[in-house]
């Protein structure tokens, strides 16, 4: 089984459009803003999943998103920037179903078949008139060249536009898979503000979609951090409509499914930690041959997520006490002993720790690997084979700026 990349974002599988309007639901200064409402539709009935924040202050679309969900059937997303609806009480989940029940109706689609999402400030009401002014409009000009335009439509504080698209061939044919995110500040797991959405022209049963999306997220979304925040409304989606007549039933095609919808996971993930607000580096890190994949998964986010670690990469300083201090209060069962410590990047890489030990390693070769934007945090503990990968950003001094002034 193969896949490559192509073009298009969500739009890109078969029997998938999307459009995108600015509809002034947080007001712009500049002349002519980008659009802040989107809709993504799928002309065919669909199975679906989808994975929710864990944070109890959840927003309203989240609550709806978890009932339409029960259903396992889904065609379509309404997605808002610029206000997240969340500790909006119950006004804030009727402005939610109202959304929804009027995205339903312009759509002809039936009772429970749109997933709605926000994103933005918390605390404050929708300008929900604004919004239902826009979807009719946005509905008209619905496109299946409209996934670029709706990924715009999502970003907030982003700074790059998120979205993937592959082609993977398999026993029965070939399908595509799409995707788009937005995220890059309020980071953290469980998930990690982001939103992402797949789709796939595959036909898949929704309890094999579940299960291939909750385990995506558990190698990608949950081990991402920019700032240790997890958001009131992360959500993200897979929707599979079987247009491309291709159904995903033996092991083999399932493994090959499942594989690839990982990677675009991992993908998106990389490219929010990458796209952290102010960040000038995208942390990898990788805690091997622990003796339970718990430990790893525990020492490897608690370093990506160290203040004090982040903050040294933005400075180039080659600190490694503070990356063995964050394994150390991971809650791991680590042997530090043990391990080993090394940075690399397309600069090279360093031994900074052998064995417990600090080694004699060379600062100036240390500084150039730290001065890559993309830099690898490898711990080794040898005290078995379970290894996990982390994802993270740099702390720099515009993350402050950024999120000093953020209503604004």
């Amino acid at each position: 089984m193969s896949y490559k990349t192509i073009e298009g974002g969500v739009t890109a599988p078969k029997g998938f459009r999307a459009a995108a309007k600015y509809c002034a639901i947080k007001v712009k200064k500049e002349p002519n803003p980008k659009p802040d409402v989107a809709v993504v539709v799928s002309d065919y009935e669909s199975s679906c999943a989808a994975v929710f924040t864990t944070n109890k202050f959840c927003a309203a679309p989240v609550i709806l998103g978890r009932e339409v969900l029960k259903k396992g059937k889904a065609r379509a997303f309404v997605i808002n920037s610029g206000n997240a609806n969340a500790a909006t009480g119950e006004q804030g989940i009727a402005n939610a179903k109202k959304v929804e029940r009027e995205a339903e109706r312009l759509l002809g689609l039936g009772e429970d078949e749109v997933f709605v999402s926000s994103t933005g400030v918390i605390g404050q009401q929708q300008p929900i008139d604004k919004l239902i002014a826009g979807l009719p409009e946005i509905v008209a000009s619905l496109s299946d060249k409209g996934g670029t335009e709706a990924a715009r439509a999502i970003m907030t504080t982003d700074t790059k536009l998120k979205e993937v698209a592959f082609e993977l061939e398999l026993s029965g044919g070939t399908v595509r898979i799409g995707a788009m995110s937005k995220g890059s500040g309020m980071i953290h797991p469980n998930l990690a503000t982001m939103l992402a959405y797949i789709t796939t022209d595959a036909k898949v049963a929704a309890p094999i979609l579940q299960k291939i999306l909750a385990e995506s997220a558990d190698k990608s979304f949950n081990m991402t951090t920019v700032d240790g925040d997890t958001s009131t409304n992360d959500s993200l989606f897979l929707i599979a409509n079987g247009a491309s007549g291709v159904a995903i039933e033996s092991e083999e095609d399932i493994a090959a499914f499942a594989k690839l919808v990982e990677d675009i996971c991992i993908h998106m993930a990389r490219s929010i930690a990458s796209d952290g607000e102010g960040a000038t580096h995208l942390i990898v890190v990788e805690a091997r041959n622990l003796a339970t994949m718990q430990d790893a998964r525990l020492v490897a986010r608690s370093i990506a997520g160290s203040n004090l670690f982040k903050a040294a990469v933005f400075g180039r300083d080659a600190n490694w006490g503070r990356i063995m201090a964050a394994a150390g209060y991971s809650g791991a069962d680590i042997d530090p002993t043990k391990a080993d410590c090394i940075l690399k990047s397309d600069a090279g890489e360093v031994v900074v720790m052998e064995g417990g030990f600090g080694t004699q390693f060379d600062e100036e070769k240390a500084t150039a690997v730290l001065t890559e934007h993309d830099v690898t945090v490898i711990v080794d503990f040898h005290s078995g084979d379970a290894c996990a990968t982390a994802y993270g950003c740099d702390l720099t001094h515009d993350y402050v700026t950024i999120n000093g002034d953020y209503r604004s």
